[in-house]
C-alpha cells in the first residue's frame, strides 16, 4: 500500500485519539519550498529529529502523509523500555567491546531525553515510570537473572532487581507468573499525546509542519552542492539535506530501506474504567510488563483506571477475528477477576521489525540520512535517533556512526513471498512459548 492510500485518514479509532488533548491541525503543502532540512515522516522518530534540528537552528520542514502520530507512534502499547529490541551481543558481532558499552549507555539514556522533553516542553502525556518484565516459567527466571548479573559486571548498570513469587502481587496479582524483575527507570506513558507534544515543540522552535502531504517521490542528492528533492502532490521542497523516518510505510520511496524491514501488526484493547481502588490492588506499582514469551503480551493500567491490554502479534499482517473478544480472553488468563469488565476500545496498527531486531539507522547517500526498524521499542529509540541524525547532520557523527556500523540482511522471499515464510518461522517460535 502507498503512502497516498493514508492521506486524509483520522486517528485510528483508540483509546488515545479519544483522549488526545492537542488537536492542532497542521496545514498540507502548497508551494514549493528550499530548506536546510526535509524530513519525511510525522512518527516519533521524524518529530524528534525536526525538534532537534530545529534547535539547532536548520531551516526545517517536515511531511507528513496523514496526521502527526497516525501510525505507530500514536497507536502503540505506550511501552517506555530501555535500551533495544535486540541483544547487546548482536552489536557486539559488529563493534568493539568499548562501542558496545557506548551504545548500551545510550539504550539507558533514551529514557533521559523522554523525561527531559516532558518537562521542558510540558507535555501532557501521562508518563509514569516502573517497568516489570514477568516470567512465565522456571526457564524465563533463570534468563532474567543472567541478566542481572550481565547488566552489573557489563555495563556497571545495578538497577534491575529480581522478583520472585512470593513479592509479585506488589507488581500485578495473577497468580500466572512465577515472578520476574523490576526497572524503576522504564515505564510508560500516553504515545499519542507525547507524539503530539514534540510536534507542537518542534513548531515553536520553528519547524515546518505539513499534514496531508505525501511524499510521492525523492531525488537524493549524490554530491556537495546539489539538492535533495521531495516530490509531494501540492508542491516540492528542496533540501540540503534529507530525513527518511517513514518506518513501516517507506514502500516504494526506497525500496532498498523497504526489504530490510518487516511490518508486523501489534493489537491493543483498553477495557471501561474501573475503581481506583481496585486498579491499585490490580496492579499496585502501576508499572508497565511484557512477560517473557517470544509473541509476547504486554500491558499496563490508564490514568483513568483501564487496563490497557496489548498482544495478538500478527506476522501475516492480518488482525485476529473479532478483536476485542481475542484480546479479552488472553487478558482473563491473566486477570480473570477482569470478567465483569467491558472492553470500550480496540485496535491495531504495525511497527516495522528487522531481522535481527536491532534498530537500523544509516544513510542512503552523504546528505540522507534514515533511522527505522525500531522492533518495538519505538517509545524511546526514536528520540534517540532523533538526537543522533541531528548531531550528525551538524558534523557530530560518531554515535550515530556506531548504529550503521551494525549490517542488515534483507528478509528473505522479496516482496511477494517474505511475509508467508516469515509466518512460518514464527509458528516454530509459538511453539517454543509452549514448551
Amino acid at each position: 500500500m502507498s503512502l497516498m492510500s493514508f492521506v486524509r485518514q483520522p486517528h485510528v479509532d483508540s483509546y488515545y485519539a479519544a483522549t488526545a488533548n492537542d488537536h492542532s491541525r497542521y496545514p498540507t503543502l502548497t508551494e514549493d519550498l528550499t530548506v536546510d532540512v526535509c524530513v519525511v515522516g510525522g512518527g516519533l522518530a521524524g518529530v524528534s529529529t525536526a525538534l532537534n534540528l530545529a534547535e539547532k537552528g536548520y531551516k526545517v520542514a517536515l511531511v507528513e502523509a496523514s496526521r502527526i502520530g497516525w501510525g505507530a507512534s500514536g497507536r502503540n502499547g505506550g511501552q517506555m523500555i530501555y535500551g533495544f529490541a535486540c541483544g547487546m551481543d548482536t552489536f557486539a558481532n559488529f563493534m568493539s567491546e568499548d562501542e558496545v558499552k557506548q551504545v548500551w549507555q545510550m539504550g539507558m539514556y533514551s529514557l533521559d531525553i523522554i523525561q527531559r522533553r516532558v518537562k521542558d516542553h510540558q507535555i501532557d502525556c501521562d508518563l509514569k515510570t516502573g517497568y516489570f518484565h514477568a516470567a512465565n516459567k522456571p526457564r524465563h527466571l533463570k534468563e532474567l537473572e543472567a541478566w542481572q548479573t550481565e547488566a552489573i559486571q557489563r555495563f556497571g548498570h545495578n538497577r534491575f532487581s529480581l522478583v520472585d513469587q512470593t513479592d509479585l502481587s506488589k507488581y500485578v496479582d495473577t497468580a500466572a507468573y512465577l515472578g520476574g524483575m523490576f526497572d524503576p527507570d522504564s515505564g510508560h506513558l500516553h504515545p499519542l499525546n507525547y507524539n503530539l507534544g514534540l510536534a507542537r515543540a518542534a513548531k515553536s522552535a520553528g519547524a515546518m509542519i505539513f499534514e496531508e502531504t505525501p511524499a510521492t517521490d525523492i531525488h537524493m542528492s549524490q554530491q556537495a552542492g546539489q539538492k535533495n528533492v521531495v516530490m509531494t502532490p501540492t508542491g516540492e521542497i528542496r533540501a540540503e539535506w534529507l530525513v527518511l523516518a517513514c518506518n513501516a510505510y517507506i514502500g516504494t520511496l526506497s525500496p532498498a530501506l523497504d526489504r530490510k524491514i518487516m511490518p508486523v501488526g501489534t493489537y491493543v484493547i483498553t477495557t471501561e474504567p474501573m475503581e481506583k481502588a481496585r486498579c491499585d490492588a490490580l496492579m499496585p506499582a502501576r508499572a508497565a510488563v511484557c512477560d517473557s514469551r517470544f509473541v509476547l503480551d504486554y500491558f499496563r493500567t490508564t490514568k483513568d483506571n483501564r487496563m490497557l491490554w496489548g498482544g495478538k502479534v500478527s506476522y501475516s499482517k492480518l488482525p485476529p477475528a473479532d478483536l476485542p473478544n481475542a484480546m479479552r480472553a488472553d487478558m482473563l488468563k491473566i486477570f480473570p477477576q477482569l470478567a465483569d469488565l467491558n472492553i470500550e476500545h480496540a485496535w491495531g496498527g504495525f511497527c516495522d521489525i528487522t531481522m535481527s531486531r536491532a534498530p537500523h539507522f544509516g544513510r542512503l547517500s552523504p546528505t540522507t540520512y534514515f533511522a527505522q526498524g525500531f522492533s518495538g521499542h519505538g517509545v524511546n529509540v526514536t528520540g534517540l535517533a532523533g538526537e543522533l541524525i541531528a548531531n550528525a547532520i551538524a558534523g557530530q557523527a560518531e554515535k550515530f556512526d556506531l548504529f550503521d556500523k551494525v549490517k542488515h540482511r534483507d528478509f528473505p522471499g522479496g516482496s511477494l513471498f517474505r511475509t508467508p515464510a516469515l509466518v512460518m518461522a514464527m509458528l516454530y517460535y509459538r511453539l517454543k512459548d509452549y514448551l
